[in-house]
């Protein structure tokens, strides 16, 4: 009896030896292979691939609480409500008369004025509507209004332009962006790098406002999101040696497209727009190509705009504007004015806070999202 007790005590024993061996080599095996496993995720995260440029953005997006990117264009008439709104609220006045009377001619005045067209352009628009009217007997208010949105057309197609797009003909395309503080500028030259990197060009953005720390930053940001690679100066640095020194980089390293941003406000006025001609000046000697100078506008703003636009024409001889905020409150018929009384083309509009949502200017597109 005593030696089986004792036989089954060893087993026992035995049995406990064997168990706490096997979980210790459990736990040792678990341990290495968390420890495997995390080297694994270290070295994925090293060799992981960079986000695409859509992804990018999207992150960029998401900090900012912007719903997720779509690169397919908005519709043009639904990001334009506002305007439509504010423009075509004056016109059911004309088309509720059941001929066209003197006073349809003064509610079509009242509704251009008010639409920020401005008043000499305004003048100009209904004496040739005028015209038009009798040479072509019109009667009804609703052929009145079909002409109006034919006459705003041809004036808008007068000065109409596409941004230029002169890559690989001797030296790297220079866009350059100027206007006053807050209008998008920066944004607008982000947008602009993200859409060019998706279509393939390289692209080297130039920070020309060194006034402004957080410009700068802004701009970086925009270059490690988009997939561009970007110039910068110290701060207070020479804006004209920045952007040219960006420019001989491009021109070494094929770079296809040099955005360059400009200071947006000096402590006077004049000092600005010196700076802004020396800066043009520069921009436009070899061995980049200087295509476009781009006037940033904030359609919001209204007839101070006309003001902006015709102050930084005669100071960087514009090539187009790009007027953004009109998913605002913006009227729509700034975009008139401009063209009609400064003769410079609306090259690119934006729409929205995404980077699809900036886009190319097509009269007979604007002009139906804003009358319809």
């Amino acid at each position: 009896m005593l030696i089986v007790i004792i036989v089954l005590i060893l087993a026992v024993v035995i049995l406990a030896v064997l168990g706490g061996t096997f979980l210790l080599n459990r736990s040792r095996r678990s341990s290495k292979s968390q420890e495997h496993q995390t080297v694994l995720e270290k070295i994925g995260t090293v060799k992981a691939p960079p986000p695409s440029v859509e992804e990018a953005i999207d992150e960029l997006h998401a900090e900012r609480g912007i719903s997720e990117l779509d690169w397919t264009p908005p519709k043009l008439e639904d990001r334009l409500s506002k305007a439509k709104g504010l423009f075509g609220g004056y016109l059911p006045s004309v088309l509720g008369r059941g001929s066209i009377l003197d006073q349809s001619w003064d509610d079509l005045e009242e509704a251009l004025v008010l639409a920020d067209v401005g008043l000499a352009a305004t003048k100009s628009i209904l004496e040739n509507l005028k015209v038009v009217v009798k040479q072509e007997k019109i009667k009804e208010p609703k052929d009145l209004i079909a002409s109006l949105k034919t006459e705003l057309v041809r004036r808008l197609e007068l000065n109409d332009a596409p941004i230029d797009l002169k890559f690989g003909q001797g030296g790297p395309t220079v866009w350059l962006f100027v206007g006053v503080n807050g209008v998008g500028k920066t944004t607008t030259i982000g947008k602009l790098a993200a859409r060019e990197v998706k279509a393939g060009k390289k692209v080297l953005l130039a920070a020309g406002d060194t006034f402004r720390a957080a410009a700068s930053e802004q701009l970086e940001q925009w270059a490690e999101r988009s997939g561009a690679d970007i110039t910068k100066g110290s701060e207070g640095a020479d804006p004209s040696s920045v952007i040219f020194d960006a420019i001989e980089k491009a021109a070494a390293r094929n770079y296809d497209l040099v955005l360059a941003d400009t200071a947006g406000r000096l402590h006077t006025k004049a000092n600005l727009m010196e700076e802004l001609k020396k800066v043009r000046r520069v921009s436009a000697k070899e061995p980049g190509q200087l295509c476009e100078v781009l006037l940033v506008l904030d359609a919001t703003t209204g007839q101070n705009g006309l003001i902006q636009a015709s102050e930084f024409k005669d100071a960087t001889d514009l090539t187009g504007v790009v007027l953004t905020k009109l998913d605002g409150t913006a009227k729509g018929g700034i975009a008139i004015a401009i063209s009609e009384t400064l003769g410079i083309p609306i090259k690119l509009i934006g729409i929205g806070e995404s980077v699809a949502d900036l886009i190319a200017f097509e009269p007979q597109n604007f002009v139906e999202a804003i009358i319809s």
